[in-house]
């Protein structure tokens, strides 16, 4: 059996790339001098430091470059000059806005504005901490671009979410991971093999950092071994979980892995799956949503806008238990009855229980 020499290489995400080209930009006006290096704060509190490719400033504004490195994930963004272009403002604060390059939001469902830039709100964090660090209590505004964008956004499914014109500043904790590989799922299949060897029976799988956060407070009798961030490699999981003979799971995501997974999608890359609207529709009349509710499930754009139509409608935690519901049963006929299944349907923090199989989990 082969195996790969040396452990596979994280990368950054565009949001952490994008802080780091604000900060270079910042210091620059600041100081009117281009810096060679800077040093930026990921979501964790960890530090990390970048080389600034380019670098232009003149007595109103500076702009910088920093080139995106994806390590060994098959990113489309990989090599991308994420560029930011800071200037003064007369008015405390940081303003932050999409320039060529970068998406702007078309349509509901994302949790962003429609009509601003597709900036998620970790990043919009990160750049306006690492611009703050700079400026004190000077007003400043970054623009934030990506000469390539527009082409690099053809390779992704931007255009069908509805951001059009380029890429998303993404990234929850700075960092990416190589969940797309092979040796991803194999990393995945590990962890479960290690959580078996300890005695441990209850298996908890988890999309990403804040849902693992969330199932760990939900779950704070199980020990840490038992969470594993199973990314999109569910049907790995839990077929490493059947041949090491445990006895439960419990599924702890977002809506929209949870919507693959009821569809009966266990592999659920967003290159790979797409969320069925007609599933969530018939959980939306099943729950009692009315014929208006319904449509606009169907048409809608994403399983996030959906969810937000469930809440609207003031169905969301009876949808959502019946979304779980789904999954379970998924779940425990993939491995054949073997496992045991619970699942809870987490908002978009990670921190808080919207609904579950077990109703006291969402109480």
């Amino acid at each position: 059996m082969k195996q790969r020499p040396q452990a596979l290489r994280t990368g950054w995400t565009t949001g952490t790339c994008a802080s780091a080209a604000a900060k270079a930009a910042a210091t620059a006006l600041r100081d009117q001098a281009a810096p060679e290096v800077v040093e930026v704060a990921l979501p964790s509190g960890n530090r990390v430091t970048f080389v600034v490719d380019s670098c232009e400033v003149s007595a109103e504004r500076a702009t910088a470059v920093v080139v995106k490195d994806a390590g060994d994930d098959p990113d489309v963004t990989h090599g991308a000059h994420l560029t930011a272009t800071v200037s003064w403002l007369p008015v405390p604060g940081v303003e932050l806005e999409g320039g060529v390059g970068v998406g702007v939001v078309t349509r509901p469902g994302l949790g962003l504005e429609v009509g601003g830039p597709a900036i998620n709100p970790t990043p919009r964090a990160m750049i306006r901490q690492a611009v703050e660090e700079v400026v004190g209590d000077r007003g400043a505004r970054v623009v934030v671009s990506v000469p390539e964008g527009e082409l690099m956004a053809r390779k992704t499914t931007n255009a069908r979410l509805g951001i059009l014109g380029g890429i998303s500043i993404l990234g929850t904790t700075g960092i990416v991971r190589p969940f797309s590989t092979a040796s991803w799922r194999a990393s995945v299949e590990q962890a479960v093999s290690v959580m078996a060897a300890q005695g441990e029976t209850t298996l908890v799988l988890v999309t990403g950092g804040r849902t693992e956060k969330g199932a760990m407070a939900l779950l704070p009798e199980l020990p840490e071994v038992c969470f594993v961030e199973v990314g999109d490699f569910t049907g790995a999981a839990l077929r490493r979980a059947r041949e090491n003979s445990l006895q439960r799971v419990v599924f702890v995501g977002m809506v929209g892995k949870l919507s693959k997974l009821a569809a009966g999608i266990l592999m659920t890359h967003y290159t790979r799956s797409k969320v069925d609207l007609s599933l969530l529709a018939d959980v939306t009349r099943t729950a009692g949503g009315s014929d208006a509710v319904v449509a606009e499930v169907v048409a809608a754009n994403t399983a996030r806008h959906a969810y937000e139509l469930w809440e609207q409608a003031g169905i969301l935690e009876a949808a959502g238990t019946l979304l779980c519901r789904r999954v379970a049963e998924v779940l425990e006929r993939f491995t054949e009855q073997a496992l045991a299944a619970d699942v809870a349907m987490v908002d978009f923090t990670g921190r808080t229980v919207v609904a579950a199989t077990r109703e006291e989990w969402a109480a």
